[in-house]
């Protein structure tokens, strides 16, 4: 018991108007919610919302999945610690959106998809089905520990409560919202979300502003002396002795970033079911693009919102150095917003940690789960009710493990990039299964499932070097070299494990 008390007994500078902020905008979440996820009959309207979303909402839908907790916590915290060269990989992110656009989405909706693993049922087989939902799973599960973990630390300085139950509180807030109204209810309370941290980031930039004198003409003076204002980063010359180390080493060279950032935004687009499902559940091939395309906008002008509060924060530290800093700047920014914002102010960061976090992937989990692997092999004809039972309970199911993984990676530091290397050892053997799928017409099945499990191994095999220090490889090339060694194993491996056409 008294254990349990001291999760609680921490402090907290946060005032009744901070928690009535917190509180009435989780209500109209709850209100939009149970409103829009309304009269679920059938795994359709629970996995796709009866492809009725509006295409606007699903593009908030995006942007707000895709600028997670991760974003708001760490994007301030990279650019206080390090520079602007996180900016760089929006480039190839930004590109990659286009590619999938115009090659990943037609193929989905041409072939009806419920999940985007099934397209690889209808191009290949099962085999090739179930070890992309298995490694989907992986991926996902991983990746969104590490984001609920970052947004539970930022809460808890807040809240000045122990983790634990500040994990607690975030899963079981999914459970009743994702559980009760699905998909639907997940798209349109991430327009909520979005807007709240939009909101959020500009009346944090504001009332930075407001506290520096010069406003930001200082802050870019100070930032600038240190160097912090760096967008590109040339690596090398070219002819200098250290230059492939470096080039194989650094993550944040512009070519390799751009490079990452193409093929890590194509694979988490294109092949992880948890911003791809926001995709498909617009009517239209068309509205889908144009959702796709619209959400380079919305997630470039985020990503500069919360690169700028970061900057605006090294500048105010510097100007008063009589100021504590956290023990772990990852949590700089909930920090501030604790010990320096007003009431009022401080609700509204704490609201926007909140609402960013919420969107979970448990619908995009349960999805796969149910439509990939429970329907095909357990109950294949069972009834809509049936099903809609398992998903609800599923939901349950990966709330409790995704609140055990967040736990164990609150031990981990630098969290951002955490989140990437978790994703770049999977993704590629993602990618470059369904780019064999989408640029050939070559048959594999059983070369499909070796190719992945093998660049697999090795990129974890890699990364694993890396981290110790003994094989200097950045983890942004885990991506780039699980997807090209994925391709061509499928290729060559192809002729030899499945023949050189399809079984009738």
């Amino acid at each position: 018991m008294g254990e349990m008390t001291s999760w609680f007994a921490g402090g907290t500078t946060l005032t009744g108007a901070d928690l009535g902020v917190l509180g009435a905008i989780l209500g109209l979440m709850f209100f939009i919610g149970w409103y829009f996820g309304r009269k679920e009959s059938t795994t359709d309207d629970f996995f796709l919302g009866s492809r009725e979303i509006p295409w606007w909402v699903a593009c908030l839908s995006i942007v707000a999945t895709e600028i997670s907790a991760m974003t708001i916590v760490g994007v301030p915290a990279i650019t206080y610690r390090e520079n602007w060269n996180y900016a760089q990989f929006f480039i190839g992110s930004a590109s990659s959106r286009i590619v999938i656009a115009f090659l990943f989405i037609p193929a989905f909706y041409k072939f009806k998809c419920t999940t985007i693993y099934e397209f690889l049922l209808h191009r290949f087989g099962a085999m090739t089905q179930y070890t992309a939902t298995c490694f989907f799973f992986a991926t996902r599960l991983l990746a969104s520990g590490v984001r609920l973990m970052a947004a539970c630390l930022a809460v808890s300085v807040l809240l000045g409560w122990h983790i634990v139950p500040v994990i607690a509180l975030f899963s079981i807030v999914g459970i009743l919202y994702i559980g009760y109204g699905g998909i639907k209810a997940v798209v349109w309370t991430n327009v909520l979300q979005a807007l709240t941290f939009i909101v959020a980031g500009l009346a944090t930039i504001y009332y930075l502003t407001g506290r520096i004198d010069g406003g930001l003409a200082t802050v870019f003076k100070v930032a600038g002396e240190t160097n912090q204002l760096q967008v590109w980063n040339w690596g090398p010359a070219l002819g200098a002795p250290d230059f492939v180390k470096k080039f194989f080493s650094d993550p944040n060279i512009l070519w390799v970033a751009i490079l990452n950032g193409f093929f890590g935004s194509m694979a988490a687009f294109g092949t992880d079911h948890e911003l791809m499902q926001k995709l498909l559940t617009v009517e239209t091939r068309r509205e889908s693009q144009k959702t796709m395309l619209l959400s380079i906008i919305g997630s470039f002008a985020v990503l500069i919102i919360f690169m700028l509060i970061g900057t605006e924060l090294l500048a105010f530290y510097k100007l008063n150095p009589e100021l504590a800093l956290p023990a772990k700047l990852d949590k700089i920014y909930p920090h501030f917003a604790a010990t320096v914002m007003p009431a009022f102010l401080r609700g509204l960061v704490l609201a926007a940690i909140v609402m960013a976090s919420i969107d979970s992937p448990l619908a995009s989990l349960t999805a796969v789960f149910v439509t990939d692997i429970y329907k095909p092999l357990f109950k294949p004809s069972a009834s809509q009710e049936h099903y809609l039972r398992v998903s609800r309970a599923a939901v349950v199911g990966f709330a409790v493990l995704l609140g055990a993984i967040a736990y164990y990676f609150s031990f981990f530091d630098k969290m951002l990039w955490l989140a990437f290397k978790v994703g770049g050892v999977t993704f590629g053997s993602l990618l470059g299964v369904f780019l064999f799928g989408l640029l050939t017409e070559r048959h594999a099945n059983k070369a499909n499932v070796a190719a992945m499990l093998l660049m697999a191994g090795l990129n974890a095999w890699l990364l694993y070097l890396s981290e110790i220090k003994v094989f200097p490889l950045g983890w942004s090339w885990l991506v780039i070299l699980g997807t090209g060694g994925t391709f061509a194993l499928c290729w060559l491996l192809g002729p030899v494990l499945d023949g050189k056409t399809k079984p009738a």
